[in-house]
């Protein structure tokens, strides 16, 4: 087999798996309520009711000094009237992204529901007490790690990395309440909120929410 015979195997392989294959919930954008946290709120709910699995990760994108994209998987730590949180480190590849461009995407999906959400807008840091309280309310090693401040660095010896991270284990059982000073709290201030809802017949239905001077206003989308 050719790379080109290959490369029409695969397409044919991934259109014949499965999408959308479960039951979908029901959703009409003309009774979405006025704020997008209430809805996002009540999405994420019904994913944690349904069993769904780490219904709060989310993929962060952001750019980094050069302008290309980059993207990972995080945690949501919160989401309220200011915004939608997550934590990380600021001498991390993504915290020195957002320093310079401080703006970021954030997508959630949960496929068994065929639901996505995503955002845009600005992302801001957080006060030294909320950075502190986030901080403290990680396990032991991931507090540890922190401390290391090596996030993404080149890796050239386990054993150099076993040892340290004992070190900074070590000096966080006999410190509780030691806080790493770059450990940094973010809260996303969205200007967009888009829904999502997957329909089997593909005609999907989509829901934005946009931030004007009057507060928010919805628009249904083109599928």
């Amino acid at each position: 087999m050719d790379d080109g015979d290959h490369g029409i195997a695969v397409r044919a392989w991934l259109r014949d798996i499965a999408v959308f294959a479960g039951p979908l919930p029901e959703f009409e954008p003309q009774q979405a309520p006025a704020d997008p946290t209430t809805l996002f709120l009540s999405w994420l709910a019904q994913a944690v009711r349904d069993g769904l699995r780490e219904p709060h990760a989310m993929t962060l994108s952001t750019v980094d000094e050069s302008g290309d994209p980059d993207a990972r998987v995080l945690i949501l730590k919160g989401a309220d009237a200011f915004g939608w949180q997550f934590a990380g480190h600021g001498f991390s590849p993504k915290g020195r992204q957002l320093t310079v461009h401080p703006r970021a995407a954030l997508t959630f999906y949960w496929p068994e529901h065929g639901r996505q959400v995503r955002l845009r807008g600005a992302v801001a840091p957080g006060s030294p007490k909320d950075n502190a309280a986030d901080f403290l309310g990680r396990s032991t090693t991931a507090r540890a790690e922190s401390l290391l401040g090596r996030q993404s660095q080149y890796l050239a010896d386990t054993a150099e990395r076993d040892q340290a991270l004992e070190k900074s284990l070590a000096l966080v059982e006999s410190e509780p309440a030691l806080v790493d000073s770059a450990w940094t709290l973010y809260t996303l201030a969205a200007t967009e909120v888009e829904f999502w809802q997957a329909v089997k017949s593909r005609v999907h239905t989509r829901l934005r929410y946009e931030r004007t001077e009057r507060g928010w206003e919805r628009f249904q989308l083109w599928s």
